[in-house]
């Protein structure tokens, strides 16, 4: 019998009212995860290096019936990330979830480590995890003055297992660098340790391990010897299946999950 103080299914997924920052979320899973939340009620604010690319996304948001903005972020500037955190907040209000998804990897140099410049490594570290912790640093007070907030770090299969280079020299491409899967599994492990500091003060940190997604401008090759090694037998799909896992861990739904690493990879990384 359903209670009154018992939320019924929908409820729990109800973003109204909240205000939700995406790093990263101009394109690809950080645009995916940006909708998803639009359409759930959320107020969005989407970012981007590029300004212009964010104002787009941001549009393409506000035309599909949200209400969005867009902001210029490096995420590897103290300057630039204080001052996006309170653009989203002059212009939104409080930012009651932070997805993280700012990152990437990079072709600037070769990807083997022995080979790879160490410059390129640094960044890659600095894109992928410091500015992870610094935009947590940019929202953890108010999210604790108010006690309540939900952080997304997204981070990567990479930073989970190994990968077979041999599928990625067949298709001709670089393959994944060392400093990509290390920067992810210190995603993973802030994750948790965040959950420990923050979940006290009523705030839930998780993290997302997408694995491959496609097809986007990946070769065909590529794409088939990497749905093999995939239980359900394909990549992620683009505009799908992020947003559910984004949805569940940025709503009520998941109130009482933190610190938990959720894996959308159709299985990749536990088949041999």
């Amino acid at each position: 019998m359903q209670t009154s103080d018992q939320p019924r299914v929908p409820a729990l997924f109800d973003l109204t009212g909240r205000n939700a920052l995406i790093t990263g979320g101009a394109s690809f899973l950080g645009y995916d995860m940006a909708e998803a939340l639009s359409e759930a009620g959320a107020r969005v604010a989407v970012t981007s290096r590029d300004r212009a690319r964010a104002i787009a996304a941001a549009e393409r948001l506000v035309n599909g019936g949200g209400h969005a903005i867009g902001i210029e972020l490096d995420v590897t500037r103290d300057e630039s990330v204080a001052g996006a955190a309170a653009t989203a907040t002059e212009r939104l209000g409080p930012i009651d979830i932070l997805i993280n998804n700012a990152g990437g990897g990079s072709s600037e140099s070769a990807a083997e480590l022995t080979r790879r410049d160490t410059a390129v490594i640094r960044r890659m570290i600095e894109v992928n995890l410091t500015g992870t912790l610094l935009m947590c640093r940019a929202v953890a007070d108010g999210m604790m003055t108010r006690g309540t907030g939900k952080i997304i770090n997204i981070a990567s299969i990479a930073g989970l297992v190994g990968r077979d280079r041999q599928i990625y020299a067949d298709a001709g491409m670089a393959g994944q660098p060392i400093d990509y899967a290390a920067a992810k599994a210190g995603v993973i492990g802030a994750t948790r340790d965040l959950a420990a500091w923050l979940g006290p003060h009523g705030i839930c940190v998780n993290a997302i391990s997408p694995g491959g997604f496609g097809p986007r401008r990946l070769p065909d090759r590529f794409v088939a010897d990497y749905a093999r090694k995939v239980p359900v037998g394909r990549m992620g799909r683009d505009t799908v299946d992020i947003k559910g896992a984004a949805l569940f861990l940025a709503a009520a739904a998941s109130d009482y999950v933190n610190g938990h690493n959720l894996v959308v990879d159709g299985g990749f990384s536990v088949w041999k």
